[in-house]
């Protein structure tokens, strides 16, 4: 039977990797203690105040969690922040997980662990002698590259040219290869293409590709996933309902967090968003859209469609006027005559674009389905405002300056007349449909085998998917006892 994700050894390289990580002081966590910061050994805390959270320092592989806490430089409880109805206009309550707060300031760094250090444990990849190669469309390059920096792992990004000067600027200062591909976000045949042109040309290339590692699933599924139910039993009332999780569909890592979620909530509803400008999954559609980090024009292979149950399409429009209002001055002026309180306010820099996206998500969600007080949609806020200076100020360079009057069509239009419109709830064949979409990306473009395509469809696939994390954090273990750390 097809399984990705089963260990294969070498043992020769792996001799490699535990030296240098002997000698690097590089010690790895395991799955347990990145949802779970308190089983982290009591020498490691004691270092963690010293060192910056973005410092390129190996220590900081023990940050890559939700529960970072920046005041202290150790752990608290799960980041968050809860949209009131002055933002939302719905009665449901919205609540996100805050990325910012991981080193890179984007929870895909995380992804990237989950993709990487399955290969490095068992000598598959080696840091002395390969490339690691992050194909994205964001911010998992940005990932792959720090934790290559930690790891001395050299490292190539791949994403396109279009995506923010940010997310470039910071590439080539951690030391990463760049590789600018054709179009913007939704161009991911591009980077496929050259993924297989470095196959082609440099032996010594391991391609991450974190649109079919299931190693990207399996780290939202338990840490992501953890971090959401102890989120929903921290925010709860006696007779709160976890009514949704909705998530971009990006590379399909994140919604795997909705997987973990319907095993103890199997009512509730797992939302996937898109950008209306390109409507894959909602309308077999295409086309280029400017909602960074959440790709589109296929469906990923490690996405569980049969788990899904709505589909959202998010304009675009939208998500750039929000995110002028949530940070411009007459923005947030406007904001608070409507009665959003000054913490709040002085939060919504924690949104960046894909985040505005899914907020809108949960709006549309909790319209459709006529949500009440009692319930509550959580989504994920992947990264922030801080990684979009450049668009804001294109933004005012192409529509000047935002005004107050800007704030009130924004506020009005993009916030509180968010309608059911560009959604639809899956049937069980909806479900399959988007399923078989995988086929003209994998099987035809990408050279997957067809028993793998019809394996994928079995939820019995994915609970043996899911359930590897005990064997992963053993072998992970075992490397760190080969160390000598």
């Amino acid at each position: 039977m097809y399984n990705p994700v089963k260990l294969k050894y070498n043992k020769e390289v792996l001799n490699n990797t535990v030296k240098r990580c002997r000698e690097r002081n590089i010690l790895i966590p395991t799955f347990k203690q990145l949802e779970n910061p308190d089983l982290i050994p009591e020498k490691i805390k004691a270092k963690l105040p010293e060192v910056g959270l973005w410092d390129v320092d190996p220590i900081n592989l023990f940050r890559i969690s939700w529960k970072n806490d920046i005041k202290t430089g150790l752990f608290g409880d799960v980041n968050y922040m809860e949209f009131p109805k002055e933002i939302t206009g719905v009665k449901a309550r919205v609540i996100g997980l805050v990325g910012k707060y991981f080193p890179t300031g984007a929870h895909k760094v995380g992804a990237a662990f989950g993709c990487l250090v399955p290969r490095l444990i068992t000598g598959e990849f080696d840091p002395s002698t390969q490339r690691a190669v992050w194909p994205s469309t964001g911010n998992y390059c940005r990932g792959g590259a720090f934790d290559c920096a930690l790891l001395a792992c050299t490292p190539v990004a791949i994403l396109p040219e279009e995506m923010s000067q940010e997310r470039f600027n910071w590439l080539r200062e951690i030391g990463s290869e760049v590789i600018a591909t054709p179009g913007s976000e939704s161009n991911v045949k591009e980077i496929y293409d050259k993924c297989w042109e470095i196959r082609k040309t440099d032996p010594k290339a391991v391609i991450f590709n974190q649109f079919d590692e299931f190693g990207n699933a399996i780290f939202h599924h338990e840490v992501t996933g953890s971090a959401m139910l102890e989120l929903y039993n921290l925010v709860k009332k006696p007779n709160s309902r976890l009514a949704a999780y909705v998530s971009a569909t990006g590379s399909a890592g994140t919604i795997a967090a909705g997987d973990r979620l319907k095993k103890s909530f199997p009512n509730m509803k797992i939302v996937a968003t898109e950008a209306l400008q390109c409507p894959t999954i909602l309308r077999n559609g295409f086309g280029a859209h400017r909602i960074e980090g959440i790709g589109d024009k296929h469906v990923p292979w490690v996405h569980n469609t049969r788990n899904t149950d709505v589909i959202t399409a998010i304009d675009d429009e939208d998500t750039m006027r929000l995110l002028r209002l949530f940070n411009e001055d007459a923005g947030k002026a406007y904001l608070r005559e409507c009665g959003v309180s000054e913490e709040v306010v002085s939060k919504l820099e924690l949104l960046g674009i894909s985040s505005i996206c899914n907020v809108l998500s949960a709006i549309k969600t909790a319209k459709y389905y006529e949500m009440t007080e009692d319930d509550v949609i959580i989504t994920v806020l992947t990264d922030s405002a801080e990684m979009y200076g450049s668009r804001l100020v294109e933004l005012n360079e192409n529509h000047g300056p935002f005004k107050n009057s800007d704030a009130i069509i924004t506020y009005e239009g993009s916030l509180m007349k968010q309608a059911m419109d560009n959604m639809r709830e899956l049937s069980y064949w909806d479900r399959k449909a988007v399923h078989n979409l995988k086929y003209f990306t994998w099987i035809e473009q990408q050279g997957k085998d067809i028993t793998e395509l019809n394996t994928l469809w079995h939820p019995e696939f994915w609970d043996e998917i899911f359930s590897v994390v005990p064997e992963w954090d053993k072998a992970i273990e075992e490397f760190n006892a080969l160390t000598g750390l």
